[in-house]
């Protein structure tokens, strides 16, 4: 938890917060789950945070809080649980491997420094004649000491890579938690975290001359359909736009689902004139399928999605790209909806 709601929480307002969150969940037609208390005792005890903003903003636009809703926000505001769970088994494992990897090390000095100083003693010994038996001796001494460090080099390779197997698999499944991290578990497409990072680094990498665009996309009239079909339909939903998307934009596109029923495209390298083309073909092949309602095959007719795109324009931040972008949506919409707006066109017009 946040410092201001963990403080919030522990002093005499607790009872009062805890409270106000469930009146605002059973007003608001939200299952008190465990997830979903901490996300309204967040919303509440700080309201103008990132996390409350969001919240407010799902709340104004009658997003219904589904189980998938609420994980997305909890992944992407307060990431702990499972996520922080096995970052921290990973971080544990990978510490006890660094620290195995150190005393072989340690251990592999120490040998060396040994066999050193045997041929060291060795090599004193010859300085003067020695006696057929003094050579016998010392050759049996060094012929036992290379014996003993050949067996402990083979004892020390073997603890390396057995540790360098282990850093491996950690290495494989922090990059699958890292991952699943950056992914919405609805869609399977980028989360709002990873595709704010990488507009971040789109932008920069663009800077002044390189063409950027970046879409928004907005399925319409998602919450009557939620209410006339329910949740589990209006997520089948956002799996066919999505599967739409991941279809069409290949790398270096990124596609992500912002939050709700709202996508984001992020198309470096190509203008506005150039993705109001692939734009186009989206927002046709969405809308050529009649769904079915998979549980009962009831028709649900089509869907239809109004987009919105800006091209980056200089000194144009990531913040500014993507208000450009929403304000093309919102043209999309009062224009009727099942269109795509280009943000050029509408300042040109202006």
């Amino acid at each position: 938890m946040t410092a201001q709601v963990e403080t919030a929480l522990r002093g005499p307002e607790a009872f009062s917060l805890a409270r106000d969150a469930l009146e605002a969940m059973e007003a608001g037609g939200v299952w008190p789950t465990p997830l979903n208390f901490e996300l309204w005792l967040h919303y509440l005890g700080n309201p103008e945070g990132p996390l409350g903003l969001e919240m407010k903003r799902l709340i104004d636009a009658g997003t219904p809080f589904t189980e998938d809703v609420s994980e997305m926000l909890m992944s992407e505001y307060l990431p702990r649980g499972r996520l922080s769970d096995e970052i921290r088994d990973a971080g544990l494992m990978l510490n006890r491997e660094l620290t195995n990897v150190a005393e072989v090390i340690a251990s592999a000095q120490s040998s060396q420094a040994e066999y050193g100083q045997t041929l060291a003693n060795a090599g004193a010994s010859m300085e003067t004649p020695l006696a057929p038996e003094d050579i016998k001796r010392l050759v049996g001494d060094l012929t036992t000491a290379t014996s003993k460090v050949h067996r402990e080099n083979a004892t020390l390779e073997k603890r390396l890579e057995a540790s360098t197997r282990e850093v491996a698999q950690l290495r494989q499944h922090l990059e699958q938690v890292r991952r699943d991290a950056m992914t919405d578990a609805l869609t399977n497409l980028a989360n709002r975290k990873a595709f704010d990072e990488e507009l971040d680094r789109a932008c920069a990498a663009a800077g002044d001359r390189a063409p950027l665009t970046l879409a928004v996309l907005d399925i319409d009239h998602f919450k009557h359909f939620n209410d006339t079909w329910g949740h589990q339909t209006g997520d089948q939903v956002l799996r066919y736009v999505a599967s739409v998307l991941g279809r069409t934009l290949r790398a270096p596109r990124v596609a992500a689902r912002y939050g709700g029923e709202e996508f984001t495209m992020l198309f470096p390298g190509e203008s506005a004139r150039m993705v109001e083309t692939v734009l186009n073909t989206i927002r046709e092949e969405i809308a050529s399928r009649n769904l079915r309602r998979r549980s009962t095959n009831d028709d649900l007719g089509a869907v239809t999605v109004s987009i919105g795109l800006a091209q980056k324009l200089p000194g144009d931040t990531a913040v500014a790209l993507m208000g450009r972008a929403d304000e093309a949506l919102y043209a999309s919409k009062r224009g009727g909806r099942n269109r795509v707006t280009s943000a050029q066109k509408l300042e040109a017009a202006a």
